[in-house]
């Protein structure tokens, strides 16, 4: 009697635990299923879809697969990442403000030069105008005798033909002319210093150098009558006052009077 009642429990407590091993793995099951419902779903449409799917359609339904893969994929890549703790930066150096700039002037602006169409040519320049003048030098004769030679000179014309016909003369004869026997007995490094008309006097202004005449009396009257005969070649003039550095002196060398107007009748 006692064995059987041993064997009854033992019995009983092995049911037990086989009901107990079942119901943990169904609970198992249940768990596992739940957890995976939407990949059963997916699998049992996706294995419902191809036997009810024509011939002809497993490629696409392959490429539905892989799109479906490639999605969950890029879904878990997007996911936020846990980032990593910045390291604390350091401030910012503190900016000086711009120094205000005092502003420039402006230049007037340049206007543009318009471009040449055609090469301007400059006219040619006219050629100077000249006059011919008569000037007198010395000529001394065979027996001696000291008389005037005139001559001519082609000279430019300007606002003072009075003192341009004195300046020739006192640049002396040519090598032609003197050849001839023509001299200068004026001094030599004399120059005009100025020569204005008033009425029908010239008055012709001389350097220092018109007093030193190294051939005397004679060389004296002849510088004298060289000067007041190529004055009075200007029809304007009729007689000739000598001046020396602007100032009136009554002789020349030794007793030629030049006190007063010289005209060609005082020889």
């Amino acid at each position: 009697m006692v064995k059987r009642k041993t064997n009854k429990k033992a019995n009983s407590k092995g049911s037990q635990a086989i009901v107990i091993f079942w119901l943990v793995f169904v609970i198992v099951i249940i768990c596992v299923f739940m957890a995976n419902a939407s990949t059963i779903q997916k699998n049992f449409n996706l294995f419902k879809t191809r036997i009810t799917a024509p011939v002809g359609s497993e490629e696409d339904l392959l490429a539905d697969e892989e799109d479906t893969v490639e999605t969950l994929v890029l879904e878990q890549q997007q996911q936020p990442q846990r980032s990593t703790p910045e390291q604390p930066t350091t401030p910012p150096a503190p900016v000086e403000p711009p120094k205000p700039q005092t502003p420039e002037p402006q230049r007037p602006a340049t206007p543009p030069t318009q471009p040449q169409t055609q090469q301007q040519t400059q006219p040619p320049t006219p050629p100077a105008q000249t006059r011919d003048r008569a000037i007198y030098f010395t000529n001394i004769g065979s027996d001696g005798q000291i008389l005037h030679s005139r001559v001519t000179r082609r000279i430019t014309v300007s606002d003072s033909p009075m003192q341009d016909s004195l300046n020739a003369l006192l640049a002396g004869p040519s090598a032609e002319e003197v050849g001839r026997g023509i001299i200068n007995l004026i001094p030599q490094n004399t120059r005009v210093i100025s020569a204005t008309v008033r009425g029908n006097t010239a008055y012709i202004n001389f350097s220092e150098d018109f007093l030193f005449n190294t051939f005397g009396v004679e060389g004296y009257v002849a510088q004298l009558r060289q000067i007041v005969w190529t004055v009075t070649e200007f029809q304007n003039v009729r007689d000739v006052q000598i001046l020396i550095e602007g100032r009136r002196i009554d002789y020349l060398g030794e007793g030629i009077w030049i006190g007063s107007p010289i005209s060609r009748q005082s020889f």
